[in-house]
């Protein structure tokens, strides 16, 4: 039984998170999700309890936890507090770019901003994260390596701004620059590469004395 239970759960949060994606979270019900996952009404209550619940679920399945990285990245000696920067925002646009739809209705649900538990799910993600990085932030003043004063919910702005703007902008990025020929696979690896670096260079500008 657990495995069935383990696929259909997974099945319902797949099928939720398109939904969601497509139709934001006040305008999917659960009927929606239920005739799209091909299962009764009642399972999705059996599984979740609500429709808030099965939100939870799917923030709690899909949203980024730097803890885990920045423990093992404290612990590497080989890197310096810049690099282990670098590592960290290679895992967000990694992971951004994994997640599309799941980005697509946090931004959403920021923009609406009228259903008051995302928001503060949201607001524990982002808080939990914020106090992750800021380890490898004082780790680099510490060592003399970072200004002693850095806006880090404003540099952290910055990053999902500027990968949350590519990702409602990939088919005009791609015309500007003669992209078309490429499979979505070399494009998708193309991206993550260039932004990655982009966003390099303006972290370094904003830690780093360097001007």
């Amino acid at each position: 039984m657990k495995p069935a239970y383990s696929e259909k759960r997974l099945q319902l949060l797949d099928t939720a998170e398109r939904l969601f994606s497509e139709k934001g979270f006040d305008g999917t019900s659960v009927r929606d999700i239920a005739e799209e996952a091909g299962i009764n009404t009642a399972m999705i209550s059996y599984y979740f309890g609500s429709k808030e619940k099965l939100m939870e679920a799917i923030f709690e399945e899909r949203s980024l936890n730097v803890r885990e990285k920045v423990d093992l990245l404290l612990k590497d000696d080989s890197l310096d507090p810049l690099q282990k920067m670098y590592r960290l925002l290679d895992e967000y646009v990694e992971k951004i770019m994994q997640r599309k739809k799941f980005h697509r209705i946090l931004l959403c649900e920021q923009v609406i901003n009228q259903n008051p538990i995302i928001i503060e799910m949201l607001a524990k993600i982002k808080s939990r994260n914020l106090s992750s990085i800021n380890d490898v932030i004082r780790l680099g003043q510490k060592k003399g390596l970072f200004k002693k004063q850095v806006d880090v919910p404003m540099m952290m702005n910055t990053l999902i701004g500027t990968i949350s703007h590519m990702l409602v902008n990939l088919d005009f990025y791609k015309a500007y620059h003669h992209l078309e020929t490429l499979t979505d696979e070399e494009f998708e690896k193309t991206l993550k590469k260039k932004l990655s670096a982009h966003i390099k260079i303006i972290f370094k500008a904003i830690l780093s004395h360097e001007s």
